[in-house]
């Protein structure tokens, strides 16, 4: 019997985790992290529930990586520190997972292995053949597991690209695929909802070349570090304008790095330039490729828009084009950036209203020529939220595969195949765990709660010490309040809450034997009830009381 596990990716963007098992071996494909939702206030990032995966370490004989996006490579590091196997990827892929861990001084022990289309891999039971996609970063593969029960092709993220330099999608690999007999078809859901193909990348050039003939200022565009074939575009059609080009942004200056190194990315010498030499080039002399389209707040776009980057001042001239989608989420912190850089005078670029940005994920009929090319047994829907995987579901079903063959599943639930049949048999234990700051899994649903009610709501600290013996105040009470008002303006306020405290100490007869826990509990209902009646809300109240 084989098994797939997904752990995270199905019915959610982000998270992509998944466990193939047969016999007494394992593998784990991708481990990518999610970025917060709006109620995780506080929160870096997400990554999926290990416990599965802890608990059968023993089996696991690597982890492969389809590419380099974070929601496929984050959690790695963190992966890393469950179990002792070695990681399989590509080139840039393992570039990248290189990089992040060095800065997290981590080396993993089973070490980091290449991997190409034209070398199998032998993983315990499971034969491995990667075959190349065309997706929105390079070196992206999916993988064709060969098992005891049949062949299994998982897609990666891909589309089915015709202009990329080369770096398309490797449609007669699949096609064999579908020759030999493919007993299951996991296949990328994302863009489902979207009918026909994606445009070519070439489109995105032409509206580049457009934007760099018209603008006699400076051209800014802020992309995703990872888009390396977006990144040579860039540097061509500046080159072909006489524009030099400035790579601004730690993160994007590696990935740039990386990608050269593998010959993945040329940048002839007299184009590229130093951003210290920035003014010594007129304006309409200068491109400069930076990340934080997406509306990061500490990225490099970021800090221009709000004044506050060091060698960049936006001014009237300059145009700043976003050139990625607007993921889901990130629109308000995007358009409060496109509005600063309005404000300084720049005019913005991005792609509602222009074609500056081309999907990495396949349209409606890609999906159906996946489909037609491997001719799959079994159908299973993955990467994406849950309606992408229904909407996904019934295309493979109008596209003649019987309802029993296509899986619909979501985290946790295993798959199971046996003697040619697919079945949904059963769960395992998922869920999210939440990365902030060296913290792993330390915050939880009631430390959320607590940060969404501070703010919210505030919080008022009533300091005081009184004596152990008399029970008489010796200091304070002293009261401080955040978020709840301005105590300048409004002394009287908590000059009133000082004499709601003194009123329950004295209440409380000086012989009671756990005094200072009564004091906390009264101090605050009593203040609960005096905020909510005087002002309607309801602080958090933090009672400090010490006996001396």
């Amino acid at each position: 019997m084989v098994r797939i596990i997904p752990l995270g990716g199905l019915g959610e963007i982000g998270l992509n985790m998944m466990v193939f098992e047969s016999g007494g071996s394992a593998i784990v494909v991708d481990a990518g992290l999610m970025f917060p939702e709006d109620y995780m206030l506080g929160v870096d990032f997400v990554i999926p529930d290990l416990s599965y995966i802890r608990s059968n370490k023993s089996r696991i004989q690597g982890v492969v990586l389809t590419h380099a996006h974070e929601d496929h490579i984050g959690a790695l590091p963190y992966l890393l520190r469950e179990i002792d196997a070695p990681v399989f990827g590509t080139p840039f892929t393992l570039g990248l997972v290189r990089q992040k861990l060095d800065e997290l001084e981590m080396n993993p022990p089973a070490g980091l292995h290449l991997v190409s289309p034209d070398h199998p891999l032998r993983l315990g039971d499971f034969d491995l053949d990667f075959i190349r996609v065309g997706h929105s970063v390079v070196d992206g593969v999916g993988v064709a597991i060969d098992t005891p029960e049949g062949l299994i092709v998982h897609t990666g993220d891909f589309k089915i690209s015709r202009s990329d330099g080369g770096q398309g999608t490797d449609v007669r690999k699949f096609a064999r695929c579908g020759e030999r007999g493919v007993l299951a078809l996991l296949s990328d859901s994302t863009n489902v909802e979207r009918e026909g193909s994606t445009l070519p990348d070439s489109r995105v050039g032409e509206t580049m070349t457009q934007i760099v003939a018209g603008s006699t200022g400076r051209i800014i565009v802020a992309l995703f570090a990872s888009n390396i074939g977006r990144i040579q575009m860039i540097v061509d059609v500046a080159r072909a304008a006489g524009r030099k080009v400035i790579i601004s942004g730690r993160n994007i200056e590696a990935s740039a790095e990386i990608a050269r190194r593998l010959g993945h990315l040329s940048i002839p010498r007299d184009t590229e330039v130093s951003i210290d030499l920035v003014p010594d080039f007129a304006d309409e002399e200068i491109v400069i490729v930076t990340t934080g389209s997406q509306g990061e707040p500490m990225s490099a776009l970021a800090r221009m828009a709000a004044g506050t980057h060091k060698q960049i001042r936006i001014k009237s001239g300059d145009t700043v084009v976003l050139s990625s989608k607007f993921i889901p989420g990130n629109e308000r912190a995007i358009a409060k950036i496109i509005d600063s850089l309005y404000r300084r005078g720049a005019d913005v670029v991005y792609e509602k209203i222009a074609d500056i940005h081309v999907s990495g994920h396949a349209f409606r009929e890609e999906l159906r020529q996946m489909i037609r090319l491997t001719r799959p047994r079994h159908f299973i829907p993955v990467h994406g939220e849950y309606r992408h995987l229904i909407l996904h579901a019934r295309l493979a079903r109008e596209m003649g595969l019987a309802d029993e063959r296509v899986l619909l599943v979501e985290n946790g639930q295993v798959v199971e195949f046996a003697e040619g049949a697919g079945r949904v048999g059963g769960s395992v234990g998922v869920g999210r765990v939440l990365i902030d700051g060296k913290g792993v899994g330390d915050v939880g649903r009631a430390v959320l709660k607590e940060r969404r009610v501070l703010s919210e709501e505030g919080f008022v600290a009533v300091t005081m010490a009184i004596d152990e013996a008399t029970g008489i105040i010796v200091y304070g009470p002293e009261i401080v309040s955040r978020g709840v008002v301005f105590e300048t303006e409004t002394g009287h306020l908590l000059q009133d809450a000082t004499c709601v405290v003194l009123e329950v100490v004295e209440e409380l007869p000086p012989e009671v034997s756990d005094r200072v826990e009564r004091l906390r509990t009264r101090i605050q209902t009593a203040l609960r009830q005096y905020f909510f009646f005087t002002i309607g809300r309801r602080p958090v109240i933090l009672p400090f009381i010490m006996e001396v």
